[in-house]
């Protein structure tokens, strides 16, 4: 009689330990945490791009406004008051077209609807450039340069930022108070140089970046700690340079 050997007789199957299990289930979690993070990033970069562009055609715009205005940026609430019609991005309203809405506010901007709603905007004017500047007596210490002839250096000056996410949304915050940048939380109470950011903000708003429109139109994005630095270092990068 031929013997018929079983050879899987008696084994028995062998399950994950508690660790393996733990361990497997870690690996899925980090996985996981990569993929958000990848995806959280890929969200920020797309907004800070779509923000850079929104910026561009604003430069645009203020160059066709000042061609077709005596060679002169539209003015701010600070001259005009704070009737909606009058603040600057609705003096390029015909300039920037069927867009309009979605170009003066940035996605990245959290109370980005509610600008919209109140006629406001993300981005705001370098005082510099658009607001005169008086003393407690109301006499006029410096005039604005407040036509691209006068810019001694465009591609150097600071024309306009992302605003301040705290800041009220009605039209009337259109614009900095750039002379009292001796400090950095003067600035953040004016700008957001962390807008673009993957997370929450930290402590000092130096993890994430903005963007920054020039006088010649360009857009550049810094870093907001590289922001920090120069006013840390007494550079008012707002100031426009001489020649």
């Amino acid at each position: 009689m031929q013997k018929i050997c079983n050879k899987g007789r008696g084994r028995t199957l062998k399950g994950f330990t508690l660790i393996e299990l733990l361990v497997v289930v870690t690996i899925i979690a980090i996985l996981s945490l990569i993929g958000f993070s990848g995806a959280k990033h890929f969200i920020m970069m797309s907004k800070r791009t779509k923000c850079a562009s929104n910026l561009r055609q604003i430069g645009v715009a203020i160059q066709l406004y000042a061609a077709n205005n005596n060679g002169r940026f539209p003015m701010t609430s600070h001259t005009t008051g704070t009737a909606i019609e009058k603040a600057w991005v609705y003096q390029l309203k015909e300039y920037l077209g069927e867009g309009f809405d979605l170009i003066r506010v940035s996605p990245g901007d959290p109370k980005s609807d509610q600008r919209i709603e109140a006629g406001g905007t993300s981005y705001i004017l370098n005082s510099y450039l658009f607001v005169p500047e008086y003393d407690p007596f109301g006499n006029l210490i410096s005039q604005p340069y407040n036509m691209p002839a006068l810019i001694p250096r465009p591609s150097q000056t600071m024309l306009a930022f992302t605003i301040a996410e705290d800041t009220p949304v009605g039209a009337q915050n259109d614009h900095t108070h750039s002379n009292r940048w001796t400090n950095w939380n003067a600035v953040i109470e004016d700008i957001s140089p962390d807008l673009h950011r993957s997370g929450e903000p930290n402590a000092d708003q130096t993890d994430g970046s903005s963007n920054y429109l020039f006088a010649d139109g360009h857009v550049e994005t810094w870093d907001a700690d590289q922001l920090k630095a120069k006013i840390e270092a007494g550079e008012n990068p707002a100031y426009p340079p001489e020649k």
